[in-house]
Formats: C-alpha cells, structure tokens, sequence
C-alpha cells in the first residue's frame, strides 16, 4: 500500500507541514510518499500559456504521484477561507490533465490554523470538491488553536481526543485500501 502525503501549502513554516507529517509517521502498515509542493513551483495557469506551451512537466510528475498512490493524505491550510494560491494554482494544472484527479482513490483530509476554527471553512471546501474530481472522503479533521493542541518540539498531537480521532480515522483508511 502506498499513500501520497502532502499539506496544500508552499510555506517553509506550515503548521499543515507538521500536521500530515505526523499523520503520515502514524501510519506503518503503508509506504508513505510525502510530497512538498515547492518541488512543484508552477506558472500560474491560464489558458493562454497551455495553449503556447502545454502542461507543465512538474504537474505531469504531480499527477503521476497519485496515479502511483492507492490513497492521498492532505493537509489544508487557509488563506483567507479557501485553498492557498500554491495547491489551488497545482490542483488548476492538474485537472487540466485529467479531471479525475484523484483517480477515485481513498482521501483522507486534515487541516489546521492557529485560530479556533482551525481551517474549517477551506477543509468544509475540500470535503466537498473531492468527490466531484474523482477522490472518496474517507474522513477528516479540523486541529483547532494549532499552537495549544500541536507540541511542535516533538511533533506530536497534545490533545489526545484529536489524536484518537485521527488513529480511528488513518486505521478506516488503511482498512479501506486492505478491503479493496
């Protein structure tokens, strides 16, 4: 079983970063391929420049990363309630490829900010778009007051009912792709 892991920011500092990374070290019975997307620095798509140039080779190489996943782990942050510029610009490349993005594949999605409401107005976005571009929500989460439930020093959870939540939910998703 392989699982593709991302959080859907470029920010060096992402607090999404600390949180799919420990999802994904949670996670044993699977090969966790976890992507940054600065790997993935792209043109901001328009029409324009693919009819010039066609599909850039880097979103070529993201989609084949699903492709090759039998599962996607994402990690949203929030830039002023929706998708930041980065993963929105990529998710734009990409469904230019294929609009099954995610290739009808289990998703797992995560979210957090330093506020109380913990990215859920762009996590409430995900939860809907996935399916309509080929991806099955399997679960998701929203980690309130990142700073007050995230010990960043040793990269874990503190508030142990997000953490039970988030084991139930990743044991669903590896139980989901042993059952397909």
């Amino acid at each position: 079983m392989k699982i593709l892991s991302f959080a859907a920011t470029n920010s060096s500092k992402s607090i999404n970063k600390q949180l799919v990374q420990y999802a994904s070290g949670k996670i044993d019975s699977a090969n966790v391929d976890y992507v940054d997307l600065n790997e993935f620095d792209l043109p901001i798509y328009n029409i324009d420049l693919e009819e010039k140039f066609g599909i850039p080779n880097l979103a070529h190489a993201f989609q084949e990363r699903i492709q090759q996943a039998d599962a996607v782990l994402i990690s949203f942050a929030e830039h002023n309630g929706s998708y930041t510029a980065a993963f929105k610009n990529l998710f734009d490349w990409l469904s230019r490829i294929d609009r099954n993005v995610y290739g009808n594949k289990p998703v797992l999605l995560l979210a957090t900010s330093p506020g109380e409401s913990g990215a859920s107005i762009v996590l409430k976005q995900a939860i809907d778009a996935v399916p309509y571009f080929g991806g099955q929500v399997v679960g998701s989460l929203s980690v309130p007051s990142f700073y007050e439930n995230f010990d960043s020093e040793n990269k874990q959870l503190k508030d142990e009912s997000l953490d039970l939540i988030l084991d139930g939910m990743l044991n669903q998703l590896v139980d989901n792709l042993k059952n397909s």
